[in-house]
C-alpha cells in the first residue's frame, strides 16, 4: 500500500512543474496576448535560464511550443492540461474557503495540494462545497 502511494506521489511531482507552466502560460497568454519566457521567470520566481530549459522540455513533451526570441503558446495537449489544473486548483481554492481558512493560507496550500489531491477526494470536495451552498 506504501508503495504504491509513494509510486503516485512521484508521479504527481513528475507532472507539477509542467502544469504550474501551462497554467501560468494560459493566464499570460488570456491577460496580456502571449506568454513570454521573461514574464513567466517573473510570474514563477524562476530564472530566464530555468523557463528555458522547462519550455524545452514541455515542448519535447507536446504540451508547448515555440520559437526562439518569440511568444511560447500551448498545444491543444497544453491548453487542455492547462484548463485541468485551474479547474483543480480553483475546486481546492472553494474547499478550503467553505473551511474558513484565511485567504492566504487558501491560496499558498492550494498551491501545493492542487498538485496531488486524487479524482476521488476532489469529488468529496465538489460534494461538500455543495452543502455548504
Amino acid at each position: 500500500m506504501q508503495a504504491r502511494a509513494l509510486r503516485q506521489t512521484r508521479r504527481k511531482h513528475s507532472l507539477e512543474t509542467a502544469e504550474d507552466y501551462v497554467e501560468a502560460i494560459a493566464e499570460l497568454t488570456e491577460t496580456v496576448g502571449e506568454a513570454r519566457a521573461v514574464d513567466l521567470a517573473k510570474r514563477l520566481g524562476v530564472s530566464h535560464v530555468t523557463v528555458i530549459r522547462t519550455i524545452a522540455r514541455l515542448k519535447r513533451d507536446g504540451y508547448t511550443a515555440s520559437q526562439p526570441y518569440r511568444a511560447i503558446f500551448l498545444t491543444d495537449k497544453g491548453a487542455r492540461l492547462a484548463q485541468e489544473s485551474r479547474e483543480r486548483h480553483e475546486l481546492v481554492v472553494q474547499f478550503l474557503r467553505s473551511l474558513g481558512i484565511p485567504e492566504n493560507t487558501v491560496q499558498e496550500d492550494a498551491e501545493g495540494i492542487e498538485h496531488h489531491v486524487s479524482g476521488e477526494t476532489l469529488q468529496a470536495f465538489k460534494r461538500h462545497i455543495g452543502r455548504q451552498k
